[in-house]
């Protein structure tokens, strides 16, 4: 079965919300992701020294294992726009996530 990884990176629109997102993002979002079939694991990073100013602040990588490694992701959206996830209360994300998946070469 093709394994992979999907790596979001990520910041708060909010700096002084940062417990918030955090909390989010751990207690919420993380357990809904692995959830979806196909997402195996998770960890996230925080940037050493602080993010500068266009840069995001926070990594999580996402291990995958499917037959097509972008069904796992597809399934996670779909769940997503029907209401499926838990969406954060705070504003909006600054600048939008970055998403790219990458698949394991043998």
């Amino acid at each position: 079965m093709p394994k992979g990884i999907m790596v979001v990176q990520s910041s708060p629109s909010d700096p002084s919300k940062e417990d918030e997102y955090n909390d989010w993002y751990d207690n919420t979002h993380l357990p809904e992701v692995l959830a979806v079939p196909g997402f195996v694991s998770a960890r996230r990073y925080k940037v050493l020294g602080g993010a500068g100013p266009s840069q995001h602040a926070y990594l999580a990588v996402y291990e995958l294992e499917a037959d097509d490694l972008t069904a796992p992701v597809k399934e996670l959206r779909a769940r997503s726009a029907s209401g499926g996830t838990t969406k954060s209360d705070l504003p909006p994300l600054g600048p939008p996530p970055v998403v790219t998946i990458y698949e394991l070469l043998d």
